[in-house]
Protein backbone atom coordinates (compact mmCIF):
# COMPACT_ATOMS: atom_id res chain seq x y z
CA UNK A 1 0.00 0.00 0.00
CA UNK A 2 2.98 2.01 0.33
CA UNK A 3 6.47 2.97 -1.06
CA UNK A 4 9.72 3.14 0.44
CA UNK A 5 12.78 3.05 -1.94
CA UNK A 6 15.49 0.97 -0.14
CA UNK A 7 17.46 3.07 3.20
CA UNK A 8 14.75 5.48 3.69
CA UNK A 9 13.49 6.21 7.12
CA UNK A 10 9.40 5.10 7.68
CA UNK A 11 7.55 7.62 9.30
CA UNK A 12 4.00 6.11 8.83
CA UNK A 13 2.23 2.78 9.72
CA UNK A 14 -0.61 1.72 6.47
CA UNK A 15 -2.91 -0.20 7.27
CA UNK A 16 -6.06 -1.63 4.68
CA UNK A 17 -8.04 1.21 5.48
CA UNK A 18 -6.34 3.21 7.74
CA UNK A 19 -2.59 5.08 7.99
CA UNK A 20 -1.11 6.02 12.09
CA UNK A 21 2.15 7.74 12.89
CA UNK A 22 3.42 8.82 16.82
CA UNK A 23 2.69 12.54 17.09
CA UNK A 24 5.71 14.15 18.20
CA UNK A 25 3.22 17.16 19.33
CA UNK A 26 0.65 15.51 21.50
CA UNK A 27 2.37 12.03 21.73
CA UNK A 28 -1.13 10.45 20.86
CA UNK A 29 -1.27 8.26 18.13
CA UNK A 30 -3.28 9.17 15.30
CA UNK A 31 -4.68 6.80 13.16
CA UNK A 32 -6.63 8.20 9.88
CA UNK A 33 -9.23 6.67 7.83
CA UNK A 34 -7.93 6.59 4.11
CA UNK A 35 -10.33 4.21 2.97
CA UNK A 36 -14.27 3.64 2.31
CA UNK A 37 -16.26 6.31 4.95
CA UNK A 38 -15.80 9.87 6.30
CA UNK A 39 -14.35 11.29 7.68
CA UNK A 40 -11.54 10.55 5.46
CA UNK A 41 -7.91 11.07 4.56
CA UNK A 42 -5.88 11.30 1.55
CA UNK A 43 -2.59 9.91 1.65
CA UNK A 44 0.33 9.83 -0.72
CA UNK A 45 1.56 6.46 -0.41
CA UNK A 46 5.37 7.24 0.19
CA UNK A 47 6.38 6.14 4.00
CA UNK A 48 9.02 8.32 4.07
CA UNK A 49 7.87 11.56 3.15
CA UNK A 50 4.04 10.90 3.83
CA UNK A 51 1.33 13.77 2.81
CA UNK A 52 -1.92 13.23 4.35
CA UNK A 53 -5.22 15.93 3.30
CA UNK A 54 -7.30 17.37 4.87
CA UNK A 55 -5.66 18.80 8.16
CA UNK A 56 -5.95 16.98 11.45
CA UNK A 57 -7.91 18.55 14.15
CA UNK A 58 -7.82 15.96 17.37
CA UNK A 59 -9.09 17.00 20.45
CA UNK A 60 -9.94 15.51 23.77
CA UNK A 61 -12.22 17.49 26.09
CA UNK A 62 -13.00 16.78 29.67
CA UNK A 63 -15.96 16.88 31.84
CA UNK A 64 -14.40 18.52 34.53
CA UNK A 65 -13.75 22.11 34.51
CA UNK A 66 -10.70 22.30 36.11
CA UNK A 67 -9.19 20.13 33.04
CA UNK A 68 -9.22 22.24 29.65
CA UNK A 69 -9.77 21.17 26.25
CA UNK A 70 -6.37 19.72 24.70
CA UNK A 71 -5.98 20.28 21.17
CA UNK A 72 -3.46 18.82 18.67
CA UNK A 73 -4.31 20.87 15.21
CA UNK A 74 -2.22 20.32 12.33
CA UNK A 75 -1.50 19.33 8.45
CA UNK A 76 1.00 16.50 7.44
CA UNK A 77 3.25 17.39 4.41
CA UNK A 78 6.26 15.81 3.05
CA UNK A 79 7.50 13.96 6.01
CA UNK A 80 6.97 16.58 8.39
CA UNK A 81 4.55 17.92 10.44
CA UNK A 82 3.19 21.60 10.76
CA UNK A 83 1.24 22.10 13.96
CA UNK A 84 -1.09 25.07 13.54
CA UNK A 85 -1.39 27.92 16.47
CA UNK A 86 -4.37 27.10 17.84
CA UNK A 87 -2.38 23.36 19.16
CA UNK A 88 -1.86 23.59 22.67
CA UNK A 89 1.26 21.57 23.11
CA UNK A 90 4.86 22.67 23.26
CA UNK A 91 4.79 22.68 19.59
CA UNK A 92 2.19 24.72 18.55
CA UNK A 93 3.37 26.88 15.18
CA UNK A 94 6.61 25.26 14.71
CA UNK A 95 7.59 22.50 11.77
CA UNK A 96 9.13 19.26 12.76
CA UNK A 97 10.11 15.81 11.35
CA UNK A 98 7.47 12.82 11.97
CA UNK A 99 9.61 10.82 14.57
CA UNK A 100 11.13 7.73 12.59
CA UNK A 101 9.31 4.12 13.32
CA UNK A 102 11.44 1.71 13.90
CA UNK A 103 10.01 -2.14 13.25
Amino acid sequence: MGLLREGAVMRIITRETSVEFNCPGCGWTHILNIGPGRPRWTFNGNLARPTLSPSINHRQEFTAASRPTRVCHSFVEDGRIRFLPDSTHRLAGQTVDLPEIVP
